[in-house]
């Protein structure tokens, strides 16, 4: 009697873990089926996180490294070979357009012109007295013309030797600030010598190169600023001035020319600088980056539209953490997967699930 009731016992006990064990079943079943890229009832359609296309206004800022430039810069040298006679200037001193900066010995040009400005003098006067002569009938036509013609050739003589004089005064060609004298009173020297340098500094240029990407977002007029090491609490601001007609083949760069007021003169030329282009709004149309199936160097998306996938090829910009910018492929409002995209087949249906929101606009994109 007892054994009977033992059996019956053990039977109740197994049936009830049976009884367990296809609930637990039941319940991992179902959880399995809420995954995404899990096969769905059945074994039909996935189901896969899902998020919108969102077109925001994205804040970037483009940053480079640029070097400094003087606006107008050049080398002084003598065009003439010849001995320093006198120096008309100070190391770092500023000088203006037109200022003699160096006197070169020119006895003989001197001389030169004084003989030509003799020789014309003469025959200026042959000229007004056989003029005198014409009028009362005593010379003819022919002989003045001939006078005439060695006037002008004596003006000629002495334009060309004021102009072998001038060579021999060596002055600014701008106003701006010279810098070391390389040279000294009693040198000779000739057009391949530096005397010293002259540079116009009331306005730096800085050059720095842009990726090709950012070429449509930079255009003349636009706000930089300009950080030096020199000047590290000190931000120097200006403004877009030229962009150069070509794009590096080697880098895909372009050089973009800033011009930055300089009144103190505290910036030089061949100074560093770290350069931020003012932030540029524009609108951008954004995914999650997980959103991205890439193969070889191409990018694909799988878009749902009713309920079935679709994976399309896009083209993208762009990236912040998390978020990349779709420059061409999708369109504002259509739902791409981020989820369970390695279970998505194109043309099959899947079960979307809706995910969180992108984060919040405004956040600066960067190259």
């Amino acid at each position: 009697m007892k054994t009977n009731r033992g059996n019956i016992l053990l039977r109740v006990v197994a049936g009830l873990g049976l009884i367990a064990m296809a609930v637990a079943f039941s319940l991992w079943l179902n959880r399995e089926q809420d995954m995404p890229g899990s096969p769905g009832p059945r074994g039909g359609a996935p189901t896969v996180i899902t998020e919108p296309v969102r077109v925001q206004v994205m804040a970037r800022e483009i940053e480079a490294l640029g070097t400094s430039s003087a606006s107008e810069s050049v080398t002084i040298a003598s065009r003439v070979s010849g001995r320093i006679e006198r120096i008309n200037f100070r190391e770092g001193e500023p000088v203006a357009r037109g200022q003699v900066l160096i006197e070169l010995e020119a006895n003989e040009q001197r001389a030169a012109l004084a003989e030509a400005e003799a020789n014309l003098v003469e025959s200026r006067n042959q000229l007004r007295r056989a003029t005198s002569l014409f009028d009362q009938r005593v010379i003819s036509q022919s002989q003045i013309d001939e006078l005439e013609s060695r006037v002008r050739a004596d003006e000629a003589r002495v334009a060309a030797a004021e102009a072998r004089l001038a060579d021999f005064l060596i002055r600014a060609p701008f106003d701006g600030r010279v810098g070391l004298r390389r040279v000294s009173v009693g040198a000779l020297v000739g057009p391949s010598d530096t005397i010293t340098t002259l540079d116009d500094t009331r306005v730096i240029k800085v050059d720095f190169s842009v990726p090709e990407t950012f070429l449509a977002d930079v255009e003349v007029g636009l706000d930089i600023t300009a950080e030096s090491v020199a000047f590290p609490e000190r931000p120097f601001r200006g403004t877009v001035e030229s962009i150069d007609s070509r794009i590096d083949p080697i880098t895909r760069s372009v050089t973009v020319r800033a011009a930055v007021p300089n009144p103190d003169g505290q910036l030089r030329p061949g100074m560093f600088f770290s350069v931020q282009l003012s932030q540029l709004e524009r609108q951008a149309t954004l995914i999650p980056e997980a959103a991205l199936v890439p193969v070889q160097n191409r990018q694909f998306v799988f878009v749902i539209r009713d309920g079935v996938a679709e994976r399309r090829e896009v083209i993208t910009g762009r990236r912040r953490p998390g978020i990349v910018e779709v420059v061409q492929g999708l369109d504002a409002g259509e739902t791409v997967v981020v989820e369970g995209v390695q279970k998505v087949r194109p043309g099959s249906p899947v079960r979307a699930l809706a995910a969180t929101s992108l984060p919040d606009d405004g956040e600066t994109m960067t190259p």
